[in-house]
């Protein structure tokens, strides 16, 4: 819990640190009026949207067969992508200029290894799907 309260905080202090004075208690409602914030908006405030994803979350868990070898096939691919890559690569485009080697070096190897790994395990997972279970 105290991590969680943790990281909501963080949250909540980046958004200031953003925003400043016009910081709004949805951060994303501080982006305008585009499609994020509506989905957003949406996913907070309408209950049968919630079932709706809840009931095909359980739905694929129960239909898929080898659920968990399709679950480390999504965790390797797209988690290691969203969690390792595209923000060293993003910090890379944005902060290129003001990089010193040794920090352009850091993140290059970031994104290089997140890149390894992905490929990788993605490679095993698809391996893991196909072979006959015995």
């Amino acid at each position: 819990m105290a991590f969680i309260s943790s990281m909501y905080g963080g949250f909540g202090i980046l958004g200031y640190f953003a925003f400043d004075e016009e910081t709004k208690d949805i951060i994303t409602t501080n982006f305008g009026q585009v499609l994020l914030s509506s989905l957003v908006q949406l996913g907070l405030y309408c209950l049968w949207m919630r079932w709706v994803t809840v009931l095909g979350v359980t739905l694929m868990a129960l239909l898929v067969p080898n659920f968990a070898d399709f679950l480390s096939l999504v965790a390797s691919s797209v988690c290691i992508i969203l969690g390792f890559v595209l923000p060293a690569l993003f910090y890379l485009i944005v902060h290129k200029e003001e990089l010193r080697w040794q920090g352009l070096a850091l993140d290059v190897a970031i994104v290089a290894l997140g890149l390894a790994f992905a490929v990788c395990g993605t490679w095993t997972s698809l391996i893991d799907i196909t072979a006959t279970k015995a």
